[in-house]
C-alpha cells in the first residue's frame, strides 16, 4: 500500500478513542488524523478541513449524546459523499443497525471484535466492502422484517404478526405460548383470528403467506 488509510475516530468516551487510536498507530497501514467526542464535533471538524485533509474513513461510535451515530453518518455522507464509516460500538439492536445501514454506514462491528477482526472491518471498508459479523447481519435482517411487517397492509395486530412468524418458523402452539408469555388458549385465539384475516385454512398456509410477504428470512 502505497500510502496510509487515514482515520478519524468519533466516540465520546476519552478512554475508547485513546485506545484505539494507539491501536491503530501501530499499524503501519493507518494514519490517525482526527478525533471528535460526538457526532455533531465531527462534522463540524470535517467542514473545517480542506478537501486534500479529510480521512478516509471514520469509525464511529453508535450512542453518543448531541448527535449519535446514525444520524452523524447520515449528515456526514450528505456533505461528504465519498468518505466511508464504520459503526463501532456495544449495541446490538436490531432497529440500530437499520438506523446506522440506512445512513449509509459500509460496516457495523461490536466492540467485542478481535484486533484482527476490527482491522479486517476496516480495511474492507476502505475498499468499498461490507463486513458484518453474522450476529449484526441477523440483528440486520430481523430489523428489516420488522420493518415490512409494520409497514404491511395486512391488518394484524403486532402480537398476531410475531405469532404469525414464529408459526412460520415451525413452532407450535405450546412454544409460541413459552416463548411470548401467553396461554395456548391465547396462542390458539391469535392463529385462529390469523386464518380469518388471511384468509386461509391452515398453519402451513401461514408459513407460506409469511414467507411469501418476506417476513421470514431464508437463512
Amino acid at each position: 500500500m502505497s500510502s496510509k488509510i487515514k482515520v478519524m475516530i468519533v466516540d465520546d468516551h476519552d478512554m475508547v478513542r485513546m485506545g484505539l487510536k494507539t491501536y491503530l498507530m501501530l499499524d503501519p497501514a493507518f494514519e490517525v488524523i482526527a478525533e471528535a467526542g460526538d457526532g455533531m464535533e465531527a462534522l463540524q471538524a470535517l467542514e473545517a478541513r480542506e478537501a486534500s485533509m479529510l480521512p478516509d474513513l471514520i469509525l464511529m461510535d453508535l450512542m453518543m449524546p448531541v448527535m449519535n451515530g446514525a444520524e452523524a453518518t447520515a449528515a456526514i455522507l450528505a456533505r461528504f459523499p465519498g468518505l466511508k464509516i464504520v459503526i463501532l460500538t456495544s449495541f446490538l439492536e436490531d432497529e440500530l443497525v437499520v438506523q446506522a445501514v440506512e445512513a449509509g454506514a459500509v460496516s457495523y462491528v461490536l466492540k467485542t471484535v478481535s484486533a484482527e477482526e476490527l482491522i479486517y472491518a476496516l480495511q474492507g471498508a476502505y475498499r468499498g466492502m461490507p463486513v458484518m459479523t453474522g450476529d449484526v447481519a441477523q440483528a440486520l435482517t430481523r430489523g428489516l422484517r420488522q420493518r415490512s411487517m409494520q409497514g404491511s397492509d395486512s391488518g394484524l395486530t403486532d402480537r398476531e404478526k410475531e405469532v404469525l412468524m414464529l408459526i412460520a418458523e415451525g413452532k407450535s402452539n405450546k412454544d409460541i405460548g413459552e416463548e411470548l408469555h401467553i396461554s395456548i388458549k391465547t396462542v390458539k385465539t391469535h392463529v385462529s383470528n390469523l386464518l380469518m384475516k388471511c384468509e386461509l385454512e391452515d398453519r402451513t398456509q401461514l408459513a407460506i403467506y409469511a414467507h411469501r410477504q418476506g417476513w421470514v428470512s431464508k437463512s
